[in-house]
């Protein structure tokens, strides 16, 4: 029988090929996301290692908690007296001092370079030469007073080179430096979209704000002492708002986010992969059911002359496992494609990512081939048990099929049953109380897989209706050609609707995608609406970064600026939680309005010292009012006093304030380096070009800042999310690409099946043409069932996921429903290219002769 099943595979090359390349994409979306994610984490390791390359021990200032990157909050900086004192401990053998920032490079251009959300790193180097410095100079020389290295990617995109006069911006406005070198990051081959630029301490100090100040102090021990004796030595002199770490305690805090960001990206990733090999699942078993249907009279022959049920069985189930391993290779290999087009993919939305080459783990060839192989034998058992159920006797009966199986009658009920399941684990996951964000997920997984499963199920029971009225433009359209076509996606509803199905979920979660885009775009548009009352708004180039304060110093330097107020953000310990806490300039009342529940728009300008107002929802968690005391202590560890002055309630769409907002001054007195996230503008005459051309000139020394209308702030808000978009549609398009293979395999393996039928329409007249209209009409109709099918499932579990998010309204996303149906069409036209140019070269003879 081992001889039988490889012969048998090789006899059916065609749909053997079609079948595997299902488990081909979802192979190697798995393999992909692993070699990605591996590749990214060595890369960061590299990064990391190299930062604290000889070094012993880290000193830093002390957080009261752990503050994230990005949030506006940073470590707190200590003086620059303790390096003396650093160096005097018996055990240090070395010790340099740093401090680093964000900084913007300006382009010859004159605006600030940004390559998508890379960061814009800014450090000092003490000493070039020393084994803490983990750069290494290319060209030039290492930076003195005035004086900036710059990493090589950045140089070369830009044309810089050593020598040249360019501008950088801290904290403060612009200024011209020179570039003295050109230098290259450790063993790294590239460090993502990140700029480097360093400089020597005082200059650093000066562009960051920190004179007399720093942010780490890098030791080296003394030979003969060992690293926990360091540390102890070092323990006994330090300050208390400052801690040592080992080097490598430092680099794994360092990297604690980073690790984090990869853990999310990976699963991201595989649950794509997990999308894609689930649609393949259904194309293989229908594949597999078709074939098998075909070949009812050569298993029945085979029981004829002795062969077993087990040995049917088991010929079926050799064949799905040679074909699951081959394609689980191919698909491993081609993961390695996959994942070089995924680094150029995140590169193409302004979201590069660090890369020290492609790494393959063995745990990656395991885990790809299994999946592969075990995904294809569990798809090929219904087929197979059904074709041990093939009697002898039909080994001589013309047009015998397979038996339907004994549970087939409970079908519609089991069917309808599994669908309300799923919408019941997908409410649980999504109104339930209690569960943790990995319990939701797995829940809302749960519910989505048997609603998937529950629909194409029933879907056998309504695919006639549908093709009839789906149908119906090609009968009009293509005349006899389409009414056939009509016909043949109505003769079996069981293949049409397995088809369909594989369709219908890529559609679905494309749609639910879209379904997520137009609630979240609508509402955040009406927020923006509500609360930004005022004329223009200042961000960051990349729309999202902070920004200095000094630039809406200078903005409010403008011809007819009547009100200027900013947000800053950062983090704070309240009520034994992390929270992100906002603050307000005293204009705020003038270029916002909120929605008071307690209090007036006056609280916005009479924050003063200790004023702070909240949102309603946080209010009522922690059941504040107006005079209520909160104490918030801020990542030096200091306490500061607030009361409540206000409760206001956000628009559905959300508000640029935090649960806890209170005054700028307070603000700047109690965090280091503080930056501007937004800065609203209230302009005499409104928006007019004189007034655009007066803000744009006084931000001339702030390249890195943009002033905008309110609905240029509005779309660059909106661009993020959708360069998010265009990524989850790149990823869904592997399902929609391996349906697609799903309805070319149906329709080649119904030519097969039909070559008697198609060379007795040849011969009494049907023309080629004629023949490939039909299929093309039947393949559109398979596709639109999946299609309608999709974009209504899709429609109904968006808005259910919006039902449960209380800042997303529901919005029907009509341009993108249609452009989906279209798409449809398109795939169904696409998938019917190969089989309609097969049918129709048959010869009408030798079709006629077709056993």
């Amino acid at each position: 029988m081992i001889a039988f099943s490889l012969k048998g595979l090789l006899s059916r090359k065609l749909r053997t090929t079609l079948t595997a390349f299902a488990i081909v994409l979802g192979v190697a979306m798995v393999s992909g996301t692993y070699v990605l994610t591996d590749s990214i984490d060595k890369a960061f390791d590299s990064i990391f290692t190299d930062v604290r390359a000889g070094s012993t021990a880290v000193i830093s200032g002390k957080s009261a908690f752990d503050v994230s990157e990005g949030s506006g909050a940073a470590d707190p900086v200590f003086d620059e007296a303790l390096l003396d004192v650093v160096r005097r401990v018996p055990g240090v053998g070395a010790a340099e001092a740093s401090v680093d920032d964000e900084i913007q490079l300006i382009g010859a251009d004159g605006k600030a370079i940004v390559y998508g959300g890379a960061p814009n790193l800014g450090f000092s180097i003490a000493n070039g030469d020393s084994v803490f410095n983990p750069l290494e100079l290319v060209a030039g020389e290492w930076p003195g007073a005035g004086e900036v290295v710059i990493d090589k990617s950045t140089a070369d995109k830009e044309g810089f080179e050593p020598g040249q006069q360019i501008s950088v911006q801290g904290v403060g406005p612009a200024e011209r430096v020179r570039v003295s070198g050109i230098v290259t990051f450790g063993s790294v081959a590239t460090i993502g979209g990140a700029t480097l630029a360093g400089f020597d301490l005082p200059t650093a100090q000066r562009l960051f704000d920190k004179e007399g100040k720093l942010d780490e102090i890098a030791v080296a021990a003394k030979a003969g002492t060992t690293d926990e004796e360091l540390v102890r030595q070092l323990e006994d002199v330090l300050p208390a708002d400052t801690v040592v770490r080992l080097a490598s305690e430092q680099a794994n805090e360092d990297a604690a986010e980073t690790n984090e960001f990869i853990t999310f990206l990976q699963g991201f990733l595989l649950a794509f992969a997990g999308i894609a090999l689930f649609v393949g699942s259904f194309v293989i078993a229908n594949s597999l059911s078709i074939t098998i249907a075909q070949r009812t009279r050569e298993f029945a022959t085979i029981r004829t002359l002795g062969g077993s049920r087990r040995q049917i069985l088991g010929s079926i189930v050799l064949e799905a496992l040679v074909v699951g391993a081959i394609a689980s290779i191919i698909g491993l290999v081609s993961g390695l494609a996959l994942a070089k087009g995924l680094f150029k993919l995140f590169d193409a939305v302004g979201f590069t990512l660090p890369n020290q080459g492609l790494l393959l783990e063995t745990r990656t060839i395991v885990v790809s081939l299994l999946v592969g192989i075990l995904v294809t034998l569990a798809a090929s058992l219904r087929p197979a048990i059904r074709a041990t159920r093939v009697p002898p006797i039909a080994a001589v009966r013309e047009g015998a099929t397979l038996p339907e199986s004994r549970f087939a009658r409970f079908r519609t009920a089991g069917s309808l049953a599994l669908t309300a399941l799923g919408f019941a684990a997908l409410a649980y996951g999504l109104f339930g109380s209690d569960l943790g964000t990995t319990q939701i997920l797995l829940w809302m997984g749960i519910g989505a897989l048997l609603i998937f499963i529950g629909v194409a199920l029933f879907s056998q029971r309504i695919v006639r209706p549908f093709a009839m009225v789906l149908g119906w433009p090609a009968t009009r359209i293509g005349g006899a050609a389409g009414l056939l076509a009509r016909d043949n996606a109505r003769r079996n509803p069981q293949r049409t609707a397995s088809t369909a199905s594989a369709l219908m979920i890529g559609l679905a979660l494309v749609t639910l995608v879209a379904t997520l885009a137009a609630g979240i775009t609508g509402t955040f548009r009406g927020a923006v609406d509500e609360l930004f009352t005022s004329d223009y708004a200042i961000t960051a180039q990349n729309n999202f970064s902070p920004i200095p304060t000094h630039a809406a110093k200078a903005a409010a330097q403008a011809p007819g600026v009547e009100a200027i107020a900013s947000t800053r953000t950062g983090e704070a310990r309240i009520f034994n939680s992390t929270e992100f806490v906002t603050a307000v300039d005293s204009e705020a009342d003038k270029v916002l309005t909120l929605d008071w529940k307690e209090g007036s728009q006056a609280v916005l300008g009479e924050l003063g010292v200790n004023g702070a107002f909240v949102d309603d929802d946080y209010a009522a968690d922690h059941d504040l009012r107006i005079g209520s005391p909160i104490t918030m202590q801020v990542p030096s560890g200091k306490k500061v006093e607030l009361e409540v002055r206000g409760i206001f309630e956000p628009p559905t769409g959300g508000s640029p304030f935090g649960h806890v907002t209170f005054s700028s001054a307070t603000f700047d007195r109690e965090y280091n380096s503080p930056r501007n996230l937004y800065t609203f503008i209230q302009m005499r005459g409104d928006v007019t070009d004189a007034n655009t051309k007066a803000l744009e000139s006084a931000l001339a020394d702030f390249p890195n800042a943009k002033a905008q209308t309110r609905e240029e702030f509005v779309d660059n808000q909106i661009s993020g999310l959708n360069d998010i978009l265009n990524i989850l549609y790149v990823l869904l398009a592997l399902s929609v690409i391996v349906s697609l293979f799903g309805i070319v395999n149906t329709l080649v393996l119904t030519v097969f099946e039909r070559t008697r039928e198609l060379g007795m329409l040849r011969a009494i007249g049907m023309t080629r043409r004629q023949v490939r209209r039909m299929i093309r009409h039947e393949s559109v109709i398979t596709a639109l069932i999946g299609g309608v099918l999709g974009i209504a499932l899709g429609v109904v579990l968006g808005a259910l996921l919006i039902a449960r998010v209380d800042f997303i309204e529901f919005v029907l996303p009509t341009g993108q429903i249609i452009t989906f149906a279209i798409m449809t069409i398109v795939v169904g036209i696409l998938a019917a290219i190969f089989p309609a140019r097969r049918a129709a070269r048959l010869d009408p003879l030798k079709a006629l002769q077709y056993e």
